[in-house]
């Protein structure tokens, strides 16, 4: 090496050196509170395609600005000034709720507004002030919601009381079956809103469970419905409502009144609803067509069945060209894939037969040749769109780039807004216009590291393998200044349970920013998503049946034999979290694998399954009178005398999900076993800790783990 390059190579060194002593360390409080300090990728605020047009609107400092999709020249800025002369009591640019290619809709206290942009006129639709549930049908301008157990209407400008139950077990206008089976909300506009369908739940015959308020003096009870596995459950019902006659039929779903109504659909002429129907083993559906006018059943267009569970969470997606035709989402090839049907329950045919999941319907092109699809792809850490050809058959991916793709659909405009992340690319949106040839794209953001300022370590996403051979995904991270030569110790971050996947080909691999800063604290934080969790298949997702807690340790246990075989892991200081059923896997892991970890700390966990809700509880362990030995094996009560290490237990106290009554009865097992442990209550917080105070929850937390892993 000659002089010059020496010297050179030394200076580019020295401002290497300089540059990353300049680094700044991520604080506890930045990492939780980390979208609000500006550390996660930005985005376009409120984008979203505008309406029967080829256009697109997203909010910024200077107010809604809408561009054309294949020329990005801007259509025109509705600004916030333009806002304020028709509303002066807006403090910033409301969030739009829905635009089309005149107006626009928000929420402002207690009215939902529409500002015609094109001539600068407002109107608004008001409703009650303790109203909540809103449910906006914008071509009609009409609005269903609820206040306290009744539903009411806001039709042509007048409020109008829908039921008027005096009894408080009788709830309208709510998500009935909490929230299971993809139901989301209760309320069901028709296509053109001249009508409403509704959810109705009867709760008489439900338990009654206690939660404290202890802001008051004295305290004061606060009593909700919590209907436990194998104890009696609620009764569902819909009604249909029609504002003109102010009449109410509802559907005669028959016996047995314990079971499930979901998936509400309207069919495209308003005659016929169409309800997916669970019975409450959870193991057989009907979709069962009903007439609007009478109430009546008129048929039964076809039924699933599977010894273990059925789950609908799609509703029918109608042909845009064929109205007596649909497609139907089910998991029965073991795979969530596509179902071509009519409207007489006659199976034209299976339209995709892939081996990975289709997640959603996202709408059909202007021709009605081709659906457009959402789904993992061969990878199932990641997310893409797909079209589907009908006739063909033919799948072609639109989203090229690896990564979990967040799409929106335009059929006018035949394109997609694109926004996507990775382990490498903090954020990128584009435009893609899909045409039959090649796709175009567009690029409208491609966000900054919002973290090169900070010191933080890689993040690996690796492939193991569970003991009976099926691929597991995980994810490591490790601190920005790790060497290979030193013992680290580990935090294991763990769910294990269905309907969530913790490991995807996202920004930071989808973990917390308070994994790195633990990272940065001398720790290797890891993940391994095992059987149970979803996006798998219905195989890998329902070996737990009957069995919480067995497989899903397993394949923990077998991500732990994989840190142990590693050079550079500590494997005498292996610490544990998780949150719900993190919660119940970190204590299982801690009572029923004792020595593999020295700390644990479990947040909100179940202990006995036969404390938990009927809908999800029932579906993985039937219920405690048909599977009394599953019950017995996963309840975590009959382990308390294996546990070895440090185990701080946490619950809020006002859960209404997990209910405190599973940690109180822990921490009284433990007592009467004179077993040690530590518990920390959060007064008055919800089944997790939000805001400022999950701070506080993060740094009992790690600060725990991190005094006792040792």
């Amino acid at each position: 090496m000659n002089l010059f390059k020496f010297f050179s190579l030394l200076i580019v060194l020295f401002i290497s050196s300089i540059a990353f002593g300049q680094l700044k360390k991520l604080t506890l409080e930045d990492a939780v509170l980390g979208y609000y300090k500006g550390l996660y990728p930005k985005g376009l605020r409120n984008l979203q395609w505008v309406k029967n047009s080829n256009n697109y609107s997203y909010v910024t400092e200077k107010g809604l600005e809408i561009k054309e999709a294949k020329t990005q020249k801007e259509v025109r800025l509705v600004s916030n000034e333009e806002l304020k002369k028709v509303l002066p009591e807006l403090e910033r640019f409301p969030y739009v709720e829905s635009i089309n290619e005149y107006s626009f809709t928000f929420t402002n206290g207690q009215s939902i507004y529409i500002y015609n942009y094109i001539s600068k006129e407002i109107s608004s639709v008001g409703f009650k002030e303790t109203a909540s549930n809103q449910d906006y049908h914008g071509a009609s301008k009409n609005l269903a919601y609820t206040i306290d157990n009744n539903l009411w209407v806001n039709y042509k400008g007048e409020n109008k009381a829908v039921t008027n139950n005096e009894d408080k077990n009788i709830v309208s206008g709510q998500a009935i079956h909490r929230f299971e089976f993809g139901i989301s909300k209760g309320t069901f506009w028709s296509p053109s809103g001249k009508l409403l369908a509704f959810s109705q739940k009867d709760e008489t015959n439900v338990a009654d469970y206690p939660l404290l308020d202890i802001n008051q003096t004295p305290g004061k009870l606060n009593s909700i419905k919590y209907p436990m596995a194998g104890q009696k459950s609620e009764h569902g019902k819909i009604g249909v409502y029609n504002p003109e006659s102010n009449k109410t039929i509802y559907l005669e779903t028959g016996e047995p009144l314990e079971h499930y109504l979901t998936n509400t659909n309207w069919g495209p002429n308003e005659k016929y609803i169409y309800l997916t129907e669970v019975n409450r083993d959870q193991n057989h559906l009907w979709l069962n067509q009903y007439d609007v006018k009478t109430g009546k059943k008129v048929k039964t267009l076809f039924e699933e069945k599977n010894e273990k569970w059925v789950e609908p969470e799609h509703g029918l997606f109608f042909m845009p060209k064929n109205p007596n035709e649909f497609l139907w989402l089910s998991e029965r090839d073991g795979f969530m894939n596509l179902y071509h049907y009519n409207t007489d329950g006659k199976l034209i045919q299976q339209l995709t037969s892939n081996d990975w999941v289709i997640s959603d319907v996202l709408g059909f092109d202007l021709k009605g040749e081709n659906v457009i699809i959402k789904g993992t792809g061969e990878d199932a850490r990641e997310m893409h769109a797909f079209s589907v050809n009908l006739k063909t058959k033919t799948i072609k991916r639109l989203t090229q780039e690896l990564g979990v793709h967040n799409v929106q659909y335009n059929s006018t405009a035949n394109a997609i807004i694109d926004s996507y992340s990775s382990v490498s690319t903090p954020k990128q949106i584009d435009i893609l216009q899909l045409g039959k040839k090649k796709t175009l794209k567009t690029s409208l953001l491609t966000a900054p590291n919002p973290l090169k300022e900070y010191k933080y370590g890689p993040t690996d996403l690796l492939t193991l393998t569970s003991k009976s051979g099926e691929r597991l995904y995980g994810r490591m991270i490790k601190p920005h200044d790790f060497d290979a030569s030193k013992k680290y110790p580990v935090l294991v971050y763990v769910y294990g349970g269905p309907h969530a996947q913790l490991v995807t080909n996202s920004w930071l691999g989808g973990a917390s920013l308070w994994m790195h800063w633990m990272a940065e604290q001398g720790y290797i934080v890891f993940t391994v998503d095992g059987r149970g969790s979803k996006n798998r298949g219905f195989e890998f997702e329902s070996g737990i049946h009957r069995q919480l807690g067995e497989l899903e340790i397993e394949d923990q246990l077998t991500g732990v034999d994989y840190l142990k075989s590693l050079p550079y892991v500590d494997a005498s200081r292996l610490a544990v979290h998780g949150w719900s059923f993190g919660g119940f896997m970190t204590t299982s892991l801690m009572l029923k694998a004792p020595g593999v970890f020295t700390t644990g700390v479990a947040g909100g966990p179940v202990i006995d399954w036969k404390w938990y809700e009927v809908m999800y509880g029932e579906r993985y362990m039937d219920t405690p009178q048909k599977n009394k030995e599953g019950y017995e094996k996963a309840s975590l009560l009959n382990y308390v005398k294996n546990l070895e290490g440090e185990l701080l237990m946490i619950h809020g106290t006002s859960d209404d999900v997990v209910v405190m009554q599973h940690n109180l009865a822990f921490v009284q097992k433990c007592v009467s076993e004179g077993v040690q442990i530590d518990f920390f209550p959060y007064p008055m917080h919800p089944h997790n800790v939000r805001g400022k105070d999950r701070v506080h929850l993060m740094t009992k937390v790690l600060n725990y783990i991190i005094k006792n892993n040792k």
